[in-house]
């Protein structure tokens, strides 16, 4: 068995998948498996790394497989994870990069902390830019349980540092059904997984370690474009609030979910002018349909906390939903 498995989708990524490659061999190990995704890529990817993952081969195990279908990122690393076979795993995007010997250092955390998960700060990079992104908890390489860090509801904890690559995680969390994705889901794919995670799992710490660089502005990401599948953000988070809903804490944890979806929600209203004008109509319409299916006086509560500007937008759209229910009657 490997010790570390480190799954890496790519979908397109011929500009920037030669600094991943090169940052993967600079952290290689015999111990170490390498599972490359093609994601039925379109450019000249999928030739790219069938040279890197022969070189590779020389100085870690490798496995990589190649969709026929695009399936989108939570796919892709669902099907890295049914490939792996490492005691522990991490994640990596295909667009991103790793600091020399940050796997080694990873590796020997965790398993000196012998949690379920670890959770690390990454380095933001922005063209030339280089800005250091610490996760929200200060208490840092103590071991802790994971749902104690979902709460304050009003406050940035853990949850909303939903980075999957920013930490590793111990296998057995794969064999209790802990680690897969929602299949399908184009974005917002780690905030169902890393609530599922933090309310299920017994044990995990942060590490002060940023060996991760998470490339941002790139132009082909999806994060950068106002097409449809950003408006996946709505069913990731419907499954958020629906299966916090049935936790036995749910009176707790639930305002901090109905709390991030608003905020989710008036983020992307806010920024509306980035979609083509179909998507937007879209957005609105499903936007309203959440506000809808939260519960209502849980609703309330939370709009009354939030800053004027979002509660602004969001009354709003609570008020159209209630005046088109007014005038169906």
């Amino acid at each position: 068995m490997p010790k570390l498995s480190v799954i890496v989708p790519f979908y397109n990524v011929r500009q920037f998948a030669p600094d991943t490659l090169r940052s993967l061999h600079l952290n290689a190990r015999p111990d170490f498996e390498f599972v490359l995704v093609d994601d039925a890529s379109k450019d000249e990817t999928p030739a790219l790394l069938e040279r890197a993952a022969d070189e590779l081969s020389r100085v870690a195990r490798v496995r990589f497989v190649r969709h026929e279908e695009n399936g989108g990122l939570a796919t892709a690393r669902n099907t890295g994870l049914d490939a792996a076979r490492g005691e522990y795993l991490t994640f990596l995007d295909g667009d991103d990069w790793l600091a020399r010997g940050y796997l080694g250092e990873l590796l020997t955390a965790i398993e000196e902390l012998g949690c379920d998960f670890v959770r690390t700060d990454h380095v933001q990079a922005t063209g030339r830019a280089r800005t250091v992104v610490r996760h929200p908890l200060g208490r840092r390489g103590e071991v802790l349980d994971p749902r104690e860090a979902i709460l304050p509801a009003d406050r940035s904890t853990s949850v909303d540092y939903a980075y999957a690559w920013a930490g590793a995680y111990h296998r057995r969390l794969l064999d209790q059904g802990l680690l897969h994705f929602t299949d399908g889901l184009r974005t917002a794919e780690d905030r169902p997984w890393i609530w599922k995670l933090h309310r299920e799992a017994t044990s995990f710490a942060v590490l002060n370690l940023h060996g991760v660089f998470y490339r941002r502005g790139v132009a082909s990401s999806l994060t950068q474009i106002g097409d449809a599948r950003q408006l996946d953000f709505i069913r990731a988070f419907d499954q958020v609030v629906e299966e916090t809903a049935k936790d036995r804490d749910a009176d707790l944890l639930l305002p901090k979910a109905v709390r991030t979806y608003c905020a989710i929600i008036a983020h992307h209203l806010a920024d509306i002018d980035k979609f083509e004008p179909s998507v937007a109509r879209q957005l609105r319409t499903m936007s309203s349909a959440a506000i809808r299916r939260m519960p209502q006086e849980l609703l309330t509560d939370v709009l009354d906390t939030m800053d004027l500007r979002r509660s602004a937008t969001l009354r709003r759209l609570r008020r159209t939903v209630t005046s088109a229910k007014a005038a169906a009657l």
